[in-house]
C-alpha cells in the first residue's frame, strides 16, 4: 500500500496491466490489493513506493477525458476501488500527484490495447471493418499519447518515463523533455 510519506515515490499509469487482473474472482474483486500489476514488481525490485493509478478498461481517450469512450473503466471504478482513489481522470490524478509529489522517481505508461478493443466491438469483429479503422484508431492512439507525454513534462516532471502502448515502446532516459524511442 503506498504510504504518502515515501521519498522515492514511483507514478504508474495505464490499463489493467497497469492495476492487475484476475479472472473469476468472485468477492475478491472488491480489494484492489489481491490484483498484483506490473508496478508492484518495478516498486519493489527498485525500492520504489508503487501509486498505481491504473484503471482496467482506460483508453487513451478516457485517460484523457471524462467523456471519452472506454471499455469498462468507469463502470469498474463504480463497482470496486482502485489502488488509489481520484474522482476525475487519470490524466487529471497525474498532474496533480506529480504537483504533490516532485521528488517522484519513475513514471510509467501502458495505455492502448482498449482504444482497439473499442474498434473490434465497434465492427462486431469483422476483419474486413478492423483493418480499415486501425489506422485511425493507431493515429489517434500516438497523438493521444504524446498529449499525455506533453502533460508530464509541462507539469515539470523532468525524471524517467517508460510508456509502452500499442503502437511503440518509448523509454526516456534523460531528464529531458524529449523521449527517444527504443
Amino acid at each position: 500500500m503506498p504510504s504518502e510519506s515515501s521519498p522515492r515515490p514511483y507514478l504508474a499509469l495505464g490499463d489493467s496491466v497497469v492495476f492487475g487482473f484476475i479472472d473469476q474472482a468472485g468477492y475478491e474483486y472488491v480489494n484492489p490489493e489481491n490484483f498484483i500489476g506490473f508496478p508492484d514488481y518495478v516498486g519493489r525490485g527498485l525500492r520504489l513506493n508503487d501509486f498505481d493509478a491504473g484503471c482496467p478498461g482506460e483508453t487513451t481517450g478516457s485517460f484523457l477525458s471524462a467523456t471519452a469512450p472506454d471499455t469498462g473503466c468507469r463502470l469498474f471504478r463504480s463497482l470496486v476501488p482502485l489502488h488509489v482513489a481520484y474522482a476525475s481522470t487519470q490524466s487529471n490524478y497525474a498532474m496533480a500527484f506529480l504537483a504533490n509529489h516532485p521528488e517522484t522517481r519513475l513514471v510509467t505508461i501502458m495505455l492502448g490495447a482498449n482504444d482497439v478493443f473499442l474498434l473490434q466491438n465497434a465492427c462486431a469483429g469483422d476483419p474486413t471493418c478492423i483493418a480499415n479503422g486501425l489506422p485511425q484508431v493507431l493515429a489517434t492512439v500516438s497523438a493521444d499519447m504524446a498529449i499525455i507525454l506533453g502533460e508530464i513534462r509541462g507539469a515539470g516532471y523532468r525524471g524517467i518515463i517508460v510508456s509502452r502502448t500499442i503502437t511503440r515502446s518509448t523509454t526516456a532516459m534523460s531528464r529531458e523533455p524529449e523521449s527517444r524511442n527504443c
